[in-house]
């Protein structure tokens, strides 16, 4: 909500931003860990030059998915592709994913 302001007077981050940050933390390769206290398998691919990462989450209890490419690329910024879902669904996901702490290293502290 624009003009919003956190308990000490600071702006929120920008959902991208956010988004960003959250997928920064998450470790290469695969993870288990939890959305929406449900139980998912995460694998992150990243390009060794670092321009692309690419997501793919199952749900282990049901049929849902998570998929997707987000480039950073010069001049035009960062690109989020979905693969055949919206990109709420996509922000939603990596923002409310908590990686299990055996697997992930300690990743799950936000």
């Amino acid at each position: 909500m624009p003009g919003t302001m956190t308990a000490d007077g600071k702006k929120p981050p920008p959902i991208q931003a956010t988004f960003e940050d959250a997928l920064a933390k998450l470790p290469d390769g695969y993870v288990d860990g939890h959305f929406r206290n449900r139980s998912w398998s995460v694998t992150v691919k990243r390009s060794e030059d670092g321009k692309r990462t690419w997501l793919y989450g199952e749900e282990l209890s049901g049929a849902e998915i998570v998929s997707f490419n987000f480039y950073r690329l010069a001049g035009a910024g960062p690109i989020l592709k979905p693969c055949e879902m919206s990109s709420a669904k996509v922000l939603d996901f990596v923002i409310g994913f908590e990686p299990s702490m055996d697997k992930a290293g300690g990743m799950a502290e936000k």
